[in-house]
């Protein structure tokens, strides 16, 4: 018996000991954080590289991990000569990004343009129109001509497609050898984390700014898991097998308006306002990006409250007022997964009216969550469906439980 009860002992001590060694070597944060700038940093030199190291704006990479997901790195969306071939003032509707240029532009006052550094402070302010004409006499000096021909117009136009064609292949090329070479010094990643690099920001937003002629945007995403990486670095795999093993997504926007793309924005923007939401509600219109042979990306922003004075809030879609930030939180905590679950509910119900996907394209909802700092919820939450799943659920051959499975989610950084 007591030989029963010291073997017994022996191996509570050898199960304690081992947990505390696993404990003491899980996941060193600095270490991570570490690694992630190195590699932000290499990224952008190679990036440079590509581009020609005189290039006037930084290439800015930011790099985030998520626990079971991998490393994200956002890079801007790079285009030789983008900015300075076609910027023409008075075309320009909207430009956003999460760092790509120093300046967010807007032609909305009517006295002209304004020009805002991140900061929210303005640098400089002057009418469009002198803008616009120092840039054709900038045009007029560099082509030698009094003016632009239609013929010239129509050159300029196929050159902008050539250098934004070059641009593209020379990213592509960099993320590539960068996966390859030094996708393994991220070394706390799982064999089945991934390491991706995408022009997307987190958030969704990223240069939707539209000049004279110019509709697209492209949208690249290069994903390899840490297990390809190592298996390619130790020999088990060639170059190319590892290439071959990449997931590339790499495709352009489409600006012709889809009505049923339309219907589906619209019938989100009506289920998520305060008074019909059970959860969290937008106060803003979803707008959708098509994505040639991949998609469509809807963007929404939810809320869970309105501030009323300095320490209260107001809950609307729960109906509740004048509740302290303790009571707000806890109320955020809750709501959560309710809103996960009811939206992915509907994608299915209201995904199926999109008739203009193929079979292998996928319906994406990319959602700016509530602020709550220290509720443990996601920033960010992306769901994705193919739509082959949306027409099989429509037409009975899936139940809601198994089409629900197949919806794909991404959590951004925890808040």
């Amino acid at each position: 018996m007591k030989r029963v009860e010291r073997i017994l002992m022996t191996i509570v001590i050898l199960a304690i000991t081992k947990a505390g060694a696993w404990g003491q070597t899980k996941f060193d944060e600095d270490r991570m954080e570490r690694d992630i700038e190195v590699a932000e940093n290499i990224l952008s030199t190679m990036l440079k590289q590509q581009f020609d190291k005189r290039s006037f704006f930084p290439i800015e990479v930011n790099g985030n991990y998520r626990a079971g997901y991998g490393v994200t790195f956002t890079i801007p969306n790079l285009q030789s000569g983008f900015l300075f071939e076609q910027f023409n003032v008075p075309a320009l509707t909207w430009l956003d990004g999460p760092g790509s240029f120093s300046y967010s532009y807007s032609n909305t006052d009517p006295e002209g343009v304004t020009i805002i550094d991140r900061n929210g402070i303005t640098q400089q302010k002057e009418s469009a129109e002198k803008i616009a004409e120092d840039q054709r006499n900038k045009s007029r000096v560099i082509n030698g001509t009094a003016a632009r021909t239609p013929k010239a117009r129509k050159s300029s136009k196929a050159n902008r497609d050539s250098l934004k064609e070059e641009s593209n292949e020379k990213t592509v090329k960099a993320i590539k050898e960068f996966i390859a070479d030094y996708g393994d010094l991220i070394g706390q990643l799982a064999p089945n984390e991934r390491i991706i690099i995408t022009n997307r920001a987190e958030d969704g937003r990223m240069w939707f700014g539209q000049f004279n002629n110019q509709n697209e945007s492209t949208f690249l995403s290069i994903e390899s898991t840490k297990g390809d990486v190592s298996q390619y670095r130790q020999g088990k795999l060639t170059r190319d097998q590892l290439f071959t093993k990449l997931k590339v997504v790499n495709t352009k926007s489409e600006s012709e308006l889809q009505p049923d793309l339309e219907l589906l924005a619209s019938i989100f923007n009506r289920l998520y306002r305060s008074d019909l939401s059970k959860t969290f509600f937008t106060q803003e219109n979803t707008y959708y990006e098509r994505l040639k042979d991949f998609g469509v990306i809807y963007y929404m922003q939810v809320y869970s409250s309105n501030q009323q004075g300095e320490d209260f809030w107001s809950m609307p879609t729960v109906s509740l007022n004048e509740v302290d930030q303790e009571t707000r939180d806890k109320k955020v905590k809750e709501l959560y997964p309710q809103f996960a679950k009811s939206i992915k509910e509907d994608m299915l119900e209201y995904g199926r009216t999109l008739k203009s996907l193929k079979d292998d394209e996928s319906l994406i909802l990319n959602i700016v969550l509530t602020r709550c700092r220290g509720c443990q919820i996601p920033s960010t939450l992306e769901l994705t469906v193919k739509n082959s799943v949306l027409k099989d659920y429509s037409s009975g051959k899936l139940t809601k439980e198994v089409a629900m499975q197949k919806i794909a989610e991404k959590k951004g950084a925890e808040q």
